[in-house]
């Protein structure tokens, strides 16, 4: 298996919801005549949108439970000012905003939001890390 991840797939209560919530963000949906699932391009892979019971049953999982997932989406900004913008963008598009922006122990600037599902987002600038020009993250060896 390849060392990558083409596309991450939220399972979500209401699609519609959710991909107005995405729209307001300023993302752009692709493959727009797909019904029942929405994708966003990002960068070199993609988000998609799927209802949540779809998306269990599909993976012959229950679909019942709440609270933490256990995993976070991350944005990585290329400054301190920038993650103060996504964060703000964010609420702006209906997010909440769960831990406001501030410095991290481990040396960069982050803060979260939740998405309309829950799905938390940290967004975060780290001086360790670099992005490109079209948004690819370098992590260094």
């Amino acid at each position: 298996m390849e060392q990558r991840v083409s596309i991450i797939t939220l399972g979500v209560s209401d699609l519609t919801r959710s991909r107005e919530f995405y729209e307001r963000l300023g993302w752009h949906r692709s493959m727009a005549k797909s019904e029942g699932i929405v994708f966003f391009q990002a960068g070199g892979m993609a988000l998609a949108l799927y209802p949540r019971n779809e998306l269990a049953k599909d993976a012959n999982v229950a679909s019942e439970g709440e609270g933490f997932r256990s995993f976070t989406l991350a944005y990585n900004a290329r400054s301190r000012e920038e993650v103060d913008s996504v964060l703000a963008e964010a609420k702006t598009a209906g997010a909440k905003i769960v831990k406001p922006s501030r410095e991290a122990f481990w040396g960069g600037y982050s803060g979260y939001f939740s998405d309309p599902d829950g799905f938390l987002w940290e967004v975060a600038w780290n001086p360790f890390f670099s992005i490109e020009k079209y948004g690819d993250l370098r992590i260094p060896d």
